[in-house]
């Protein structure tokens, strides 16, 4: 007997991907490629240069944070990466039958920042209860 089990990124958090890395940039005021490195976060020269470009054009320039931001979520989190939107389209299309599939898609709310047990329970349960009434 086969069996597939695929986990990814959820409608939810793919949603909040941009929200939740620009969150982390400015909690850590990152405004410079030497930022970056300060936080031990060591990018490639394509990388680099795709987002100087953005940030030094003399038309519409924009700061480091939101040129940074945009092309680290494009660049890993894009329409072209599987998510929870990509892999339902797939299935309902009938990829992968007649293999049960066990499909896990992780929401938002599993994103944490630090905050205390107690916050996060608390996030989760509100999670829960928004998925149950959604149903």
């Amino acid at each position: 007997m086969s069996l597939g089990i695929i986990i990814t990124r959820g409608s939810s958090l793919q949603a909040a991907m941009k929200r939740l890395v620009r969150r982390f940039v400015d909690e850590h005021q990152v405004n410079s490629h030497d930022d970056m490195e300060r936080i031990g976060l060591n990018r490639t020269k394509r990388q680099i240069a795709e987002v100087t470009k953005r940030v030094t054009r003399k038309k519409n320039p924009v700061p480091f944070r939101e040129a940074w931001v945009d092309h680290f979520v494009s660049d890993k989190f894009g329409a072209a990466t599987t998510h929870w939107g990509k892999l339902h389209d797939r299935v309902q299309r009938g990829v992968g039958n007649p293999c049960p599939l066990l499909l896990i898609g992780f929401p938002d709310v599993m994103v944490t920042f630090g905050e205390d047990e107690i916050e996060v329970k608390r996030l989760l349960e509100e999670a829960a209860q928004e998925a149950y009434s959604a149903e």
